[in-house]
């Protein structure tokens, strides 16, 4: 199963009831007897073992995922599977000037939001003036490099501390805009449950439940050819399983998620069933970098080379997603990225070495207990390992990495609880190891600036919004801040290169698996998924804003 891969935990949206093993058939609306294909609800299936509590907060990514690109809407749409093609969206255009530390954009002209008022320039300044005075909504520390952002008639200036283009990702596509005449009246826009969110988007909220959210169409959307699928709903799952089986069971055309033994459960059971999986970022495991044992590089590099990638792939998710690289590059979406020297540096191609491992841990001061058991100075080197309980293929390739670590003389004990939970302390640095993934973007940058950047970061107890493992470096710090200040793709890489040095050196993350987006369709009866010839958004349900703007260009057949 794939998950929402934005930091920040709040209480707010999930909620986990253990006594409900599948929702969403029962729930009204979920069908139309006897509907023409142009009428027919679009069930999704996103199993992400909780019950929805409904609140939209695009700021809070605890219910970022259900509000951003649907019904909030960003300046501009960037592709990470097209080389972060932009596709103009609420600004209809947007120039660099002053050495590229000055960014304009020209808010569009006839939108309105749902309540019927206009957009403006105004609106735009606000929503980051927002992010400005409350940091715990500045998901991606965009005022870590902005000076100020103003409006001049109807544009919008934004001005950097230095050159800053590869930040337009994170200002211009991962920014969602508020209306300033209903955040404005928010007493506390960090803690505020969105129940009734006003965007520009092509769907409205209609209604919600622990079981199901619907949208309606937009009927005054801006772009006037889209939104075409009338109604859409998201039913909760709690399992992988029961997911899965109403995908096979052909009542969902989208879906999300690990399937077994896809081409016999879901392929043959319908006409049509397909999927895609492009591989986009990392499923990685995060060392608390405060806990003693953890907080030592070379026992990182130990853990590192203690797993062995491919059999985790191979039992845990069915091949479906390959082994990944301490280097932190995924290919072969990412290959030209590919560090020689990193890469050298590994000494394997498959980075799997138990007598390396060992052999770091004795240069180390390490020695084995008659437990077989890793120890320097009475202390052993034994941990939890937390994971989401709601997801089984996660569940099962962290059994095989832990039986794998264990045996190599590093004990792990596994747990696996409910996803509130599991995000919770993942966020708020109350874990040991603990297994999960970021979003990542157009080139592997962004991934690493998630990573290591270490304003991404916050102390233990406060939630990260990524940067989970807690670390900070200076030297890498600078590495992140210099890519944003070139054009030049050979720079670009160079420095991307000194940066899987770090992660093959330091090993402040320990990649596991290529994260694919897992994706599952059918175009019976509807047009216009994202297709391997046509990938024009990544094509999962937990991709923000992608998932929106696809539902925006989905239509029925006639």
């Amino acid at each position: 199963m794939k998950k929402y891969k934005v930091g920040l935990a709040t209480s707010a949206l999930v909620l986990v009831a253990s006594t409900i093993t599948v929702v969403g058939p029962s729930v009204v609306g979920l069908t139309v007897a006897n509907a023409a294909p142009s009428q027919a609800p679009l069930n999704l299936a996103n199993e992400q073992g909780a019950l929805w509590s409904c609140a939209f907060n695009p700021f809070v990514p605890a219910s970022l995922p259900y509000s951003f690109g649907l019904t909030y809407e960003s300046l501009d749409f960037v592709n990470a599977l097209q080389n972060g093609k932009v596709t103009p969206w609420l600004a209809s255009a947007y120039a660099w000037s002053n050495s590229n530390k000055t960014l304009t954009f020209t808010i569009r002209s006839g939108v309105k939001w749902t309540d019927g008022v206009a957009l403006s320039a105004a609106d735009v300044v606000y929503t980051f003036d927002l992010l400005k005075k409350n940091p715990a909504l500045d998901l991606n520390s965009v005022w870590s490099v902005l000076t100020s952002v103003t409006q001049s008639g109807s544009k919008v200036i934004l001005n950097f501390k230095s050159a800053a283009v590869p930040y337009f990702f994170y200002v211009a596509g991962q920014v969602p805009i508020v209306p300033e005449h209903i955040w404005s009246k928010i007493a506390n826009p960090v803690t505020s449950i969105i129940s009734k969110p006003v965007g520009t988007g092509g769907y409205i909220m209609s209604s919600c439940s622990g079981e199901n959210i619907q949208w309606k169409a937009n009927p005054h959307y801006w772009q006037k050819a889209d939104a075409q699928i009338k109604v859409v709903n998201m039913p909760s799952f709690l399992s992988n399983n029961t997911c899965n089986e109403y995908l096979a069971q052909g009542k969902s055309a989208w879906g999300s998620q690990f399937i077994p033994n896809i081409k016999s459960y879901y392929v043959a059971k319908k006409a049509g069933n397909t999927y895609w999986f492009p591989p986009v970022a990392n499923v990685v495991l995060f060392p608390n970098l405060t806990v003693p044992g953890l907080n030592d590089a070379k026992v990182r590099q130990a853990i590192s080379y203690a797993i062995n990638r491919s059999t985790i792939s191979k039992i845990g998710e069915y091949g479906y997603e390959p082994a990944g690289s301490q280097t932190g590059i995924v290919t072969p979406t990412f290959s030209s990225w590919v560090s020689s020297s990193a890469t050298s540096a590994i000494g394997s191609s498959s980075g799997y070495d138990t007598t390396k491992a060992a052999a770091i841990l004795t240069a180390d001061g390490y020695k084995k207990g008659s437990d077989g058991i890793w120890a320097k100075g009475g202390k052993k080197l034994e941990f939890t390992l937390t994971t989401n309980g709601g997801y089984s293929d996660w569940i099962a390739s962290m059994q095989v990495l832990s039986q794998q670590l264990t045996t190599f003389g590093i004990k792990i004990t596994l747990q696996t609880p409910a996803a509130n939970t599991f995000y919770a302390n993942l966020y708020a640095g109350k874990y040991q190891l603990a297994y999960n993934a970021e979003a990542g973007g157009p080139t592997p940058f962004y991934e690493m600036r998630q990573w290591l950047f270490s304003k991404n970061s916050a102390p233990i107890g406060t939630a990260a919004s990524s940067n989970w493992e807690r670390y900070s470096n200076p030297t890498t710090d600078a590495l992140l801040a210099q890519y944003g200040t070139t054009t030049s793709v050979a720079t670009q890489k160079s420095i991307v290169a000194k940066l899987e040095s770090v992660m093959v050196n330091q090993a402040p993350v320990i990649p596991v698996l290529e994260e694919v987006d897992w994706f599952q369709y059918n175009p019976t009866t509807i047009n216009n998924f994202p297709t391997s010839t046509n990938p024009y958004a990544q094509p999962g349900l937990y991709n923000q804003p992608d998932w929106g703007y696809v539902l925006d260009k989905l239509a029925p057949k006639a």
